[in-house]
């Protein structure tokens, strides 16, 4: 039988309940069909037409039924149409198409074709791969209609090997010249990168349509030729060619990525003046540029005249808002969405890890979890995150927990995000654990796994794994320097952090940034080397900011240099930037010298210019819940702790450790 026992009672189960209420068409009838009539029985014939009209899986598992029971499993023209349904049809099932498939004995081209297109747009692309070098394998050669859906699949796997093997199988036999695979290499190649290698194709073509000045066009676009891509679309016109909605998304979109808000405007009033219907995608697009671009304002006057709004709409404004800084109005537009995706609940959870609003975050994660969302990579990078921004390893573990419980593949991204969330959470070991258990490690896990090093004071250790880095032939990048100069400084290793400074660009080719300036100063007022630090501050290529003077000014109060400070005050009035904790910083440097003047100046300094002293948060986790606290903190059970740390001060004192300078007035809030 065609399927197990189990099945066919099934489907004879089925039958019966339906079949009944169906009498077998006359020939009449029939011949409304558009198929041939050489039908071995007028059973056959209605099961074909059947088919040809079926809307819905339940309409074509009973006719499958009636296909078995009526020993017709044999007959691969009218199989071939059920396969078509399940695999193409917007109500089809591509797992039943493949069940079918599996257990027939001589599949034919067209079904392989209607499996490989099915699953082109599918969620597991790969498999149209896959089944093309089966279709290969089984003697069959493709046509113009397999080799577009293949490429398609190996542009959303980014397989290029295999795209490449297409593209020669097309060149053999002898059907490059179709349109369509001529416009599917296209789009292949950009998608890769490959601009010049679809230009070529491009230029080739005989037969142009609007697909192919399309693909070029979204070419450009995908890769950031902005000039490039108005040029052919100037060719494009000249040609004859009138552009559609999808030909101006390509031009809105590098619009967007270029921050072209001057040329998204002309696309715009291009659009206005030569009434191009504007579709939701359309209208989207000019959405998200201005969003993108800046025009809050424009960008709100879309979107509210919109009629209906769809979840990328209100994306777009989320993330529009929150990359301004505007987290309420975000909000109000993330609580407007009736059935939100996993593309709206990570647009606002990662809007609240950029603000450093952690506990947002984590508390929308839990609300996303209560749905039948289900959270993807994107959420979980998210969520680890912000554990690592608070230290909070129990929710953390919870998260690593969730994705075991639920089978997620950990990739070398969700690697890297656990890495850095148990090392900055102080699990250093099962950080270093999970680094060296997985095998797949990319550049970026090095670099995170020599920062968490250099963050828990392992100098020693972070250079070893620099070396071994080295020989697993991974090549370092800036990032990985400051991660090396930041263990230095932690570790005190002066010279060592001079000889990697300057080997970063004498052998690696990579020149200083101000991070690795900012770096290499601490390293020196570390080690008490002030004026080695001034001279290196002098030579800089560009202008000092606020984290070089902050490390320069946090050595001179280790050291109490407070002439270095006068001199750094001079700097940190020109800057543009108004930093509390310079000033602050400052104050303290005079305060510690007992220079009561100049500290009530750098207050005045403060006062006039409207700086207030950030407060500083302390986190603790109590019974895996992070719990905040500020100085004088009363909100919390916490008689019990300052009753500790006055015995800790009266200690302090009695061993005489503690000296009246250690602690300034602004410290204390004062």
């Amino acid at each position: 039988m065609f399927f197990s026992l189990k099945y066919s009672s099934a489907c004879s189960r089925l039958n019966r309940s339906v079949f009944r209420s169906h009498s077998l068409p006359t020939h009449s009838s029939a011949k409304k069909s558009t198929f041939p009539l050489d039908f071995k029985s007028p059973v056959h014939q209605y099961l074909h037409i059947s088919l040809e009209r079926c809307s819905s899986m339940r309409e074509l598992k009973v006719l499958h039924a009636q296909i078995i029971l009526q020993g017709l499993v044999s007959e691969i023209l009218t199989l071939g149409k059920l396969v078509s349904f399940c695999s193409v049809s917007q109500a089809g099932d591509l797992h039943y198409a493949q069940l079918v498939f599996d257990h027939l004995l001589q599949p034919n081209k067209f079904m392989f074709n209607c499996l490989i297109r099915g699953y082109s747009v599918s969620q597991h692309p790969i498999n149209a791969i896959f089944l093309y070098f089966k279709m290969l394998r089984s003697g069959f050669l493709p046509n113009q209609f397999t080799l577009p859906f293949v490429l398609k699949a190996c542009a959303s796997q980014l397989a290029y090997w295999e795209a490449l093997s297409v593209h020669c199988h097309a060149i053999r036999l002898g059907i490059l010249s179709h349109v369509c695979v001529q416009n599917a290499l296209i789009n292949v190649y950009a998608v890769f990168g490959f601009v010049q290698c679809a230009r070529q194709l491009f230029d080739e073509m005989s037969n142009r349509t609007l697909v192919s000045w399309n693909s070029m066009i979204g070419g450009y676009s995908r890769n950031g030729l902005c000039k490039e891509a108005f040029l052919l679309f100037q060719e494009m016109r000249e040609s004859g060619f009138q552009p559609d909605q999808f030909t101006l998304v390509h031009l809105l979109s590098i619009c967007s990525r270029s921050f072209s808000l001057d040329i998204g405007k002309c696309v715009h009033h291009y659009v206005e003046i030569t009434g191009i219907e504007v579709d939701q995608i359309l209208r989207n697009a000019l959405l998200d540029m201005y969003a993108k671009c800046g025009d809050l304002l424009f960008a709100r006057t879309i979107f509210d005249r919109m009629i209906d709004k769809n979840v990328v709409s209100r994306t777009s404004m989320i993330s529009a808002y929150s990359n301004h800084g505007l987290l309420r109005l975000a909000r109000e537009v993330f609580d407007q969405i009736p059935e939100k995706n996993v593309i709206s609940w990570n647009s606002m959870i990662s809007c609240y890890v950029q603000e450093g609003r952690c506990k947002e975050a984590l508390l929308l994660f839990q609300q996303m979890c209560e749905t039948t969302t289900m959270p993807d990579e994107a959420t979980l990078v998210s969520v680890l995150s912000a554990c690592s921004q608070i230290g909070d390893l129990a929710i953390g573990e919870k998260t690593h927990c969730y994705m075991c419980r639920h089978n997620i593949m950990i990739t070398v991204t969700l690697l890297n995000a656990l890495i850095d969330m148990y090392a900055k959470c102080g699990a250093l070991e099962t950080a270093m654990d999970f680094f060296f258990e997985f095998k797949d490690k990319n550049l970026v896990s090095w670099n995170v796994i020599i920062q968490a090093l250099a963050l828990h004071g392992h100098g020693l250790h972070a250079l070893k794994l620099f070396n071994m880095m080295h020989t697993s032939g991974i090549w370092p990048d800036k990032i990985t320097f400051t991660g090396l100069l930041s263990a230095c400084s932690h570790s005190g290793l002066v010279n060592m952090g001079r000889y990697l400074f300057e080997r970063m660009s004498s052998i690696y080719g990579i020149f200083p940034e101000i991070e690795h300036y900012a770096c290499m100063v601490d390293l020196l007022g570390r080690g008490g080397m002030l004026q080695e630090a001034i001279k290196l501050i002098g030579g800089m290529p560009m202008k000092p900011d606020v984290v070089v003077w902050g490390a320069l000014l946090g050595a001179c109060r280790t050291y109490g240099n407070v002439d270095i400070a006068n001199q750094i005050l001079k700097h940190v009035l020109e800057l543009e930037t108004c930093n509390s904790g310079l000033y602050v910083l400052l104050s303290n440097i005079y305060f510690e010298a007992k220079r009561w003047v100049e500290a009530k100046n750098v207050r005045k300094l403060m006062s006039g210019h409207g700086i207030i002293k950030c407060k500083a948060v302390s986190f603790i986790e109590i019974d895996g819940c992070i719990i905040e606290f500020m100085v004088d903190d009363k909100r919390h059970e916490t008689n019990g702790i300052y009753s500790m740390l006055d015995q800790l001060t009266d200690h302090l004192k009695s061993v005489g450790y503690f000296s009246n300078n250690s602690v300034s007035f602004l410290d204390l809030g004062g």
